[in-house]
């Protein structure tokens, strides 16, 4: 079993940085690839950015140049610098785990960017 807790959520206001941390605990081993998801209040749960095992990342068009996904595969852990922030980043982040086979989730860190 996997269990991952998010931190490093907060109020900012449009311009700022937050860095979310995500730490992984159990059975690591097990850890594949990556991400961090947000879910805005009426939306759907969409993903942000994903990095694999080995360092590869992807990120979804509204936070690319903005957001860096980053991952220590000995610490388990894995970060998400947001920068120049924006009123609709505004959601609940969730960090994400492919467990291979599954998938486990964090229970989430609320990001507030007011304007």
């Amino acid at each position: 079993q996997v269990r991952l807790v998010e931190s490093g959520g907060g109020l900012v206001q449009a311009g700022g940085s937050l860095r979310l941390s995500c730490a992984a605990s159990g059975s690591t081993f097990r850890l594949n690839t990556m991400a961090w998801y947000r879910q805005a209040p009426g939306k759907q749960r969409e993903l942000v950015a994903f990095i694999t095992r080995g360092g590869s990342t992807n990120y979804a068009g509204s936070v690319k140049v903005r957001f860096t996904i980053s991952r220590d595969n000995l610490k388990n852990t894995v970060d998400l610098q947001m920068n120049s922030l924006k009123p609709e980043d505004t959601a609940v982040y969730y960090c994400n785990a492919n467990l291979n086979p599954g998938i486990t989730w964090g229970q989430g860190t609320q990001v507030t960017v007011s304007s």
